[in-house]
């Protein structure tokens, strides 16, 4: 079967790789869709994704759907052509974690995820036409919601997460800080929980027009010297950028709370954070998720409609050239996605 194999940095094939067989408690898709995240372009820019680094060929991709081809033994309420999802972690060792963590499964420490590198062997991804996964890691997709969009439940399970970390938002007027998928993402999330107002901010024109389209009320183009709004009660920093850190920081009102949903470096990096204390900002990490990919699943079935997000659709033998387009800001692009099979 073919799929999508980084061997380095830039040096991104589509391989030959043998055919999955389902074992007891296993399932095999037939990969239909897959989006582009933006660790995936990491390990294929640089041979890595934070500090988890390439040792040996790696298929990427962890935003998947398809449909069941193959059942293993032990396998119940699950069957052959059904339409589904999967949730891409799996916890590595007996699972117990502190009182304090009880169910915040996200931040268990030993966790293997499709299309990583943090282990050796790596865990391979589901960019590929075939994909083997546990049984228990399987979201059966609900009526009106087609593998294109299921591909999308991950990052939108990441968004609910981060919504789900600031309380609740019935009622409430917030800022995303960067328009990029998973901004646009946090965006439709907010307004589906209620959120009064969403105000979306980016330095990418494209990229406002698809926050405007997954529900923004007002965006701001704020390149070229152009300035955040003050006193937002709520904000959500979606870029992972250290130097806008200080000016997100001074836009998040006295007391109010700002929740980091982008990455930000593992490295050392400067940043201007002197509003933190001074104006008494709490400062959330939201982290991946636990099982929100079934929330985004109930919330796309409901009526949430993601699919503004997706601008770009390539075949399994044109990887590379998707994976330029997700990465070229002047591309317009924001998920690309992948037609595996």
């Amino acid at each position: 079967m073919k799929a999508v194999v980084v061997h380095g940095a830039n040096d991104l094939r589509v391989d030959e790789r043998p055919e999955p067989v389902a074992g007891p408690g296993e399932v095999v898709l037939d990969v239909e869709w897959g989006g582009i995240c933006g660790s995936d372009l990491s390990y294929w820019r640089h041979g890595a994704s934070g500090t988890a680094a390439l040792k040996s060929p790696l298929v990427l991709g962890h935003e998947v759907a398809g449909r069941i081809a193959q059942l293993g033994d032990g396998v119940e309420n699950l069957e052959v052509g059904q339409p589904v999802t999967v949730h891409p972690a799996e916890l590595v060792g007996d699972g117990i974690m502190p009182e304090r963590l009880h169910g915040r499964t996200n931040l268990y420490p030993r966790i293997r995820y499709f299309g990583s590198a943090a282990f050796d062997p790596h865990t391979d991804g589901g960019f590929s036409e075939r994909k083997l996964a546990k049984a228990s890691q399987i979201r059966p997709l609900p009526d009106g919601v087609d593998t294109l969009r299921g591909a999308l439940a991950e990052p939108l399970a990441v968004a609910l997460h981060a919504v789900g970390r600031a309380g609740s938002l019935a009622g409430r007027d917030i800022l995303v800080n960067g328009a990029g998928p998973i901004g646009s993402l946090v965006i439709a999330a907010a307004k589906h929980a209620g959120a009064r107002t969403v105000i979306a901010a980016d330095i990418n024109d494209d990229s406002l027009r698809i926050a405007k389209a997954m529900g923004a009320d007002e965006v701001l183009n704020v390149g070229n010297g152009g300035a955040l709004p003050e006193d937002m009660e709520l904000v959500f920093e979606a870029t992972g950028i250290p130097a806008v850190l200080g000016g997100v920081l001074k836009a998040t009102a006295r007391g109010g709370t700002l929740v980091q949903v982008g990455n930000l470096p593992g490295a050392p990096a400067p940043a201007a954070l002197g509003d933190l204390v001074t104006r008494e900002i709490t400062w959330i990490g939201s982290y991946r998720f636990v099982d929100e990919i079934t929330d985004a699943l109930r919330a796309m079935a409901e009526g949430l409609d993601v699919s503004p997000v997706i601008t770009h659709k390539f075949g399994i033998d044109d990887a590379e050239e998707a994976m330029r387009v997700a990465v070229d800001p002047a591309s317009g692009s924001s998920k690309v996605m992948l037609r595996l099979s």
